[in-house]
């Protein structure tokens, strides 16, 4: 019997655990006007939305925005999807992000995590880091890195939430 508990025990806390669902936590972060934005409002607005962390210096990150900034409007029209940009330069570097914004004509919604507060919280580690929100602000899927062709495996997940 005490077998048959141990055994359910672990099964019910194994079960818990995977239904639980992952959320942006709170921080603060800017937008390149100065404003507030609390990072646990970007998810759970019927929307669906990337979310990808970037950093001015980080080459591969520029790359992956310039390659969904080819497909944007596109993914706009098809699953009505919003990409939020996250830069993680810090205070001094954060200068320079209008400057990169509007050199490589990104149309994506831009905010900065100076203080590297939403980071810590999220224990993102490196960049290019990537989170998919669905409409009710869970994050279903999370990519570190870039290598040409991983927006496509950001579409089929966007598509597979468009059909829910």
């Amino acid at each position: 019997m005490k077998k048959i508990l141990t055994i359910f025990a672990a099964v019910l806390l194994t079960s818990t655990a995977f239904s639980q669902t992952k959320k942006i936590p709170s921080a603060v972060l800017k937008t390149l006007e100065g404003q507030s934005v609390d990072a646990a409002t970007l998810g759970g607005d019927g929307k669906i939305r990337v979310v990808s962390f970037w950093a001015t210096w980080c080459s591969p990150c520029k790359k992956e925005l310039d390659a969904i900034s080819e497909i944007y409007e596109d993914w706009q029209h098809d699953y009505d999807v919003e990409l939020v940009a996250i830069s993680t330069d810090d205070a001094r570097s954060a200068a320079k992000v209008p400057g990169v914004v509007n050199a490589k004509g990104w149309p994506y919604r831009i905010l900065l995590d100076s203080n590297k507060e939403l980071s810590r919280a999220a224990n993102i580690q490196s960049v290019p880091y990537t989170f998919l929100l669905d409409k009710e602000g869970n994050i279903v899927f999370e990519h570190i890195g870039y290598a040409p062709g991983d927006e496509e495996e950001l579409e089929e997940q966007i598509a597979k939430l468009a059909k829910k």
